[in-house]
């Protein structure tokens, strides 16, 4: 994987970037006072979230290096109930890489994984309740069943209502910085995304091109809720690696 952007200063040593050079260009603000918010996707070249309702299609190891790196230095993963159904979501991994990059770095030996289900979708038996050292965390409503929030407390998730009707992405956030878990990386799914990008809460967003047409039908990377106004980004680094493009766009300084 090779940095293009910003260009190195010396032409002659742009190696290829080792795991020390990604966690320096990566990494979150230092003294966070608020949530900051990450996205984290990959589409293809003419913007397709999925190939066959999966994103596996369009990954790479250098989109997943980016991908584990996001969670090695976060204190929460978000994602919606739509991704993790899709997607087969677990618990994130204790790996020997990641507990020692998450212990030099002062966080947890693995994030939460905090999920977005205004119905409180997820079940009991599913493996991000299953098949995880650390309880999610199920961001639901105040209108969700009482038995499906009941039975996943008593299956050990952290079950936490933040909205009447619909998930209030704020307060969720705000329940989230209760816990000291203020580097929020944001995993999909689109109508999420769509959600924080709406309420402008979106600080830095991950984004890897795949070389590839999937073709009409899939998804965009955000879908459904509608933004009053755009929202400005800068480029902040653009990397490479056989035909794939990882790009950072971060909000325009000053701006939040």
């Amino acid at each position: 994987m090779h940095q293009l952007w910003p260009v190195p200063a010396d032409p002659t040593s742009s190696g290829p970037l080792t795991d020390a050079d990604l966690e320096r260009l990566y990494a979150y603000p230092e003294g966070l006072t608020r949530p900051w918010v990450q996205a984290n996707f990959v589409s293809s070249a003419d913007g397709a979230v999925t190939v066959s309702d999966r994103s596996e299609g369009l990954s790479h190891p250098a989109d997943k290096r980016i991908f584990a790196l996001g969670r090695d230095l976060a204190d929460v993963v978000l994602v919606g109930a739509g991704t993790v159904k899709a997607e087969n979501y677990r618990g994130a991994r204790a790996g020997e890489q990641r507990v020692a990059r998450r212990r030099r770095l002062g966080l947890a030996d693995v994030p939460p994984i905090a999920v977005v289900t205004g119905r409180c979708t997820i079940e009991p038996g599913d493996l991000i309740v299953t098949d995880t050292t650390v309880p999610p965390i199920i961001l639901t409503t105040e209108a969700a069943p009482a038995d499906r929030r009941a039975a996943l407390a008593d299956a050990g998730a952290e079950v936490v209502v933040a909205g009447e009707h619909g998930v209030d992405v704020k307060a969720a956030l705000d329940v989230l910085a209760a816990r000291g878990l203020y580097r929020v990386n944001c995993e999909g799914g689109p109508h999420l995304f769509a959600t924080l990008v709406a309420e402008d809460l979106v600080d830095q967003l991950c984004l890897t091109l795949a070389p590839l047409l999937a073709g009409a039908g899939a998804d965009r990377i955000v879908t459904g809720r509608a933004s009053d106004v755009p929202r400005r980004m800068e480029l902040a680094s653009l990397l490479h690696e056989d035909g794939f493009t990882m790009l950072r766009y971060r909000r325009v300084t000053g701006e939040h």
